[in-house]
């Protein structure tokens, strides 16, 4: 993957963020990854890309609720 694919990406916040700075945004790129970043680093962070089997798994994880904490 190319730093131009991250800068070309076009990046999306929850809308339950309520406008603010502390969430983190997705993009989709090229093969079906994901990327992953944190929205108040505003692209100068590290951005983390799963591929589309492993977003699926967290995505699934998410819902199953198995990173709740107790």
């Amino acid at each position: 993957m190319s730093n131009d694919e991250l800068a070309k990406a076009r990046w999306f916040k929850s809308s339950r963020s309520n406008g603010q700075n502390n969430c983190v945004e997705t993009a989709s790129l090229s093969g079906g990854r994901v990327a992953l970043r944190d929205s108040k680093d505003k692209g100068s962070g590290p951005v983390h890309v799963f591929t589309a089997d492993e977003w699926a798994a967290f995505i699934g994880g998410v819902k199953d609720g198995e990173f709740d904490q107790v």
